[in-house]
C-alpha cells in the first residue's frame, strides 16, 4: 500500500497492494482491495467499497455505500481479472453499483471524466460511458451499453444491454431503450421512442440557431420522409456533407450495432420539428 500523504480513518481497511494516491482520503469504515488504484486527490467520504481491479481517476469523489469493482453479473463471467476504469473529477453518490468487464466483452468497463452518477444508479459490466455525463437517480445500464459524452440520463431510466446511445442525448425520467439513441436526440417512454432532438443540451454547449436549423432539417428527412431508410440516410449525407452535427449522427448510424435504431414513433408525443417540444421554434 502506498499511501504517502493521504488521510485514511482508523476504521477503514485498505489491503496490502492498494494503491492510494497522494491527497486521498479515505473515510470510515471504507473498505479498498488490494487490487485497487485510488487516485490524487480522491475522497471516498464514508462506508465506500472498492474492489476487483478498479482504478479511480484523480479527484473522484465516492459517497456511502456505493459498491466499485465488484464481478460482472454475468453467466458467461469465467472469473478473470477483468477491470473497471472510473476518470477523474467524477461524482458518485450514495448506493452506486458498477461492475468489471467480461472476457468475451473486452475485459474492462470504462468510465469518462467529470460524469455524475446520482443515488443508487448502475453501470453494468463492459459498459463504456463517455465524459460530462449524468445518470440521475436509479438509472440502470445493461452490459456492452455505450453512452456518448455529454449525455443526461433522467431519474428511473432503464437501457437495455448492447444498446448504443451517441453524444448529447437527453432521455425523459422513468424511459426505457431497446434500441440505439442517435446523437443529440430525445427520447421519451416507457418504451422509448425519439420525440426530437435534445435542444437545451445543444444550446448549452453553445450550438448555434443556423446549426440548430440545419440538425432539425437532416432530423426530418432521416425520419419523416417516404421512402427506404437506407435511401434516406445517403440522402442526408449528400445534402449535409460536412456539417458536423449531422455529420456525427450519420457516423453513428453506419457504425450500427447489435440493437436497431430507435425512430419516432407515431402519436401523442410524435415531433416532427425536431425539437422535442421545445416551445422555441429559433
Amino acid at each position: 500500500m502506498n499511501a504517502a500523504m493521504a488521510m485514511i480513518d482508523p476504521t477503514a481497511r485498505v489491503e496490502p497492494g492498494a494503491v492510494i494516491g497522494a491527497g486521498a482520503t479515505i473515510g470510515p469504515y471504507c473498505l479498498v482491495g488490494p487490487h485497487a488504484v485510488v487516485g490524487e486527490g480522491c475522497r471516498l467520504i464514508a462506508h465506500v467499497h472498492i474492489t476487483g481491479h478498479t482504478t479511480i481517476g484523480a479527484g473522484t469523489v465516492i459517497y456511502p455505500f456505493a459498491s466499485l469493482g465488484t464481478p460482472p453479473q454475468s453467466v458467461k463471467y469465467r472469473g478473470g481479472p477483468t477491470r473497471l476504469v472510473v476518470g477523474g473529477n467524477c461524482d458518485i453518490r450514495e448506493g452506486v453499483t458498477m461492475n468489471t468487464g467480461t472476457e468475451d466483452g473486452g475485459g474492462a468497463t470504462k468510465v469518462g471524466d467529470r460524469d455524475f452518477f446520482m443515488v443508487g444508479s448502475h453501470v453494468g459490466h463492459d459498459c463504456q460511458v463517455g465524459n460530462d455525463v449524468s445518470l440521475a437517480n436509479n438509472v440502470v445500464l445493461g452490459g456492452h451499453v455505450s453512452v456518448g459524452d455529454n449525455t443526461f440520463l433522467g431519474g428511473h431510466v432503464a437501457i437495455h444491454q448492447y444498446v448504443r446511445i451517441g453524444e448529447g442525448v437527453m432521455m425523459a425520467g422513468m424511459s426505457a431503450a431497446r434500441d440505439d439513441i442517435i446523437p443529440f436526440g430525445f427520447a421519451l417512454g416507457q418504451t422509448g421512442a425519439l420525440v426530437g432532438l435534445n435542444v437545451v443540451g445543444l444550446r448549452r454547449r453553445g450550438v448555434t440557431r443556423s446549426q440548430l436549423h440545419r440538425l432539425r432539417e437532416a432530423y426530418r428527412s432521416l425520419f419523416f420522409v417516404a421512402g427506404r431508410i437506407a435511401d434516406r440516410i445517403d440522402a442526408v449525407e449528400r445534402e449535409f456533407a460536412g456539417d458536423p452535427l449531422v455529420d456525427k449522427v450519420i457516423a453513428f448510424i453506419r457504425a450500427g450495432g447489435k440493437r436497431p435504431l430507435m425512430r419516432p414513433r407515431a402519436g401523442r408525443w410524435n415531433d416532427t420539428r425536431g425539437d422535442g417540444g421545445d416551445a422555441d421554434t429559433a
